[in-house]
C-alpha cells in the first residue's frame, strides 16, 4: 500500500475534473483552477523533479509541494507534516450504526446541504467551497453522502475512487459533522459505510490523512494504520 502514490493518483482525479493533471519528471502537478493552494498541489516522486515544469503548468495559481516525509527538500517554505493512513480491504472494523442516522447519496441537488454541513464543521465559507464541490457531487468517480438525523443534515464526507500507480484505491475524505452531532460515532459510522462501498467495489486499500490526533484515533478504530507522511511547503 503506497500511500504516497495513492494521494498523487487521488489528485490527478481531482485534477481531470477541473483545471487539468500532468506527470512531470519527479513530479505530479494537479490544478483545480481556483486561487486557493490547498487545491493546486505538485506531489514529489522522484530526486531531481521539473520544478521549473510546475511552475509553468500553474502559471499565476498559488500552489505548494507535497514531499514525502523526511526527504531532504529546499525549494519553498515548509508549513508541516501531514499524517497519512492506510486501510487494507478485508481489514475494516465495521463501526456501530447510529440510531436514527440516514445516509444516502448525495448529487448536485444536495449541494446546497453539503456546503452547509461543511462549513458548519470546519467554521468556513461555503460560497468559497461551491467550485470545489459541485465536480465532486457530479463525478462517477467520487462517492459524496449526505447523513441526516430526524431529517436535518448532520454529517457528509466523500470517497475519490483511483486507479493509477498506487493500483485501484479509495481516499476518503471530507468527514464533516456538525458540532450539535458531534461524539455518537457518526464521523466512524459514515465513513465505515463509505469504506465498505468501496471496498467492495474493487478499491484493494483506502488511504487518508488524519487532521487531528483525534480523527487519527477514529479512524485507527476501524483499522486504519500509520503510513508516513507528506511534508507541506509552500510554493
Amino acid at each position: 500500500m503506497d500511500a504516497h502514490a495513492a494521494h498523487a493518483d487521488a489528485a490527478e482525479v481531482e485534477g481531470e475534473l477541473r483545471g487539468g493533471a500532468a506527470r512531470l519528471r519527479g513530479i505530479r502537478v494537479s490544478s483545480s483552477g481556483l486561487p486557493a493552494p490547498q487545491w493546486n498541489s505538485a506531489d514529489v516522486t522522484g530526486p531531481d523533479p521539473d520544478v521549473d515544469g510546475a511552475r509553468a503548468f500553474f502559471g499565476d495559481l498559488p500552489w505548494g509541494f507535497r514531499v514525502p516525509a523526511g526527504m531532504d527538500w529546499r525549494v519553498g517554505r515548509r508549513l508541516f507534516t501531514q499524517p497519512l493512513m492506510t486501510l487494507a480491504a478485508g481489514a475494516l472494523r465495521a463501526a456501530p450504526e447510529v440510531p436514527g442516522l440516514e445516509i444516502r447519496g448525495a448529487g448536485l441537488e444536495d449541494i446546497d446541504a453539503v456546503l452547509a454541513v461543511d462549513a458548519e464543521a470546519f467554521e468556513s465559507d461555503p460560497e468559497e467551497g461551491r467550485p470545489w464541490a459541485a465536480p465532486h457531487l457530479d463525478s462517477p468517480r467520487i462517492r459524496t453522502v449526505l447523513a441526516s438525523l430526524r431529517g436535518e443534515p448532520v454529517a457528509t464526507a466523500h470517497t475519490i475512487r483511483s486507479d493509477g500507480e498506487a493500483g485501484p484505491a479509495l481516499l476518503l475524505g471530507g468527514v464533516a459533522v456538525v458540532r450539535a452531532a458531534r461524539r455518537r460515532g457518526i464521523a466512524a459510522h459514515v465513513s465505515s459505510w463509505l469504506l465498505t462501498r468501496g471496498f467492495a467495489g474493487g478499491a484493494a486499500f483506502a488511504h487518508l490523512h488524519a487532521d487531528t490526533p483525534e480523527a487519527a484515533r477514529v479512524y485507527a478504530r476501524l483499522g486504519f494504520g500509520d503510513a508516513g507522511g507528506l511534508d507541506i511547503y509552500a510554493q
